[in-house]
């Protein structure tokens, strides 16, 4: 998987682009609201999709018990949080939260997939990195 670009939308007009190319230090996705003209973006190591992976899951199962707030450090650190008031999104703040991008619960199960397809690339691709060749 050298780049992969998905655009997931909702019936009410939503839509989130998911990116996702390979480094020589491993992946980067990309997440962009394609419905809203501010230009934000959030960028995530393999480490942060997978912890919002995860955290999409928990949400999902937890809507009306809350969820605590998920942080990730790094180059790419991010808060993920979950926001019932007054409608449901998830929350991924980065850069000292100077930039925050929504993600309408109408996406989270699309954007699941889409993350379980780019997990299961990066991780044959790093298999396949590690492979000998015939002529090693």
């Amino acid at each position: 998987m050298s780049l992969r670009i998905r655009e997931i939308a909702d019936g009410l007009g939503s839509r989130l682009r998911v990116t996702a190319e390979d480094r020589h230090a491993g992946s980067l996705v990309i997440l962009e609201r394609g419905d809203l003209s501010n230009g934000t973006r959030a960028l995530l190591d393999r480490y942060g999709a997978e912890v919002l992976r995860a955290f999409l899951m928990a949400a999902r199962l937890s809507l009306s018990g809350g969820l605590p707030d998920e942080i990730v450090g790094g180059p790419f650190a991010t808060q993920f949080r979950l926001v019932v008031d007054p409608v449901v999104n998830l929350a991924l703040t980065q850069d000292g939260g100077l930039v925050a991008l929504d993600i309408p619960a109408s996406l989270w199960d699309r954007l699941y997939a889409e993350l379980c397809l780019i997990s299961a690339h990066t991780s044959e691709g790093l298999r396949a990195s590690t492979r000998p060749t015939r002529y090693n």
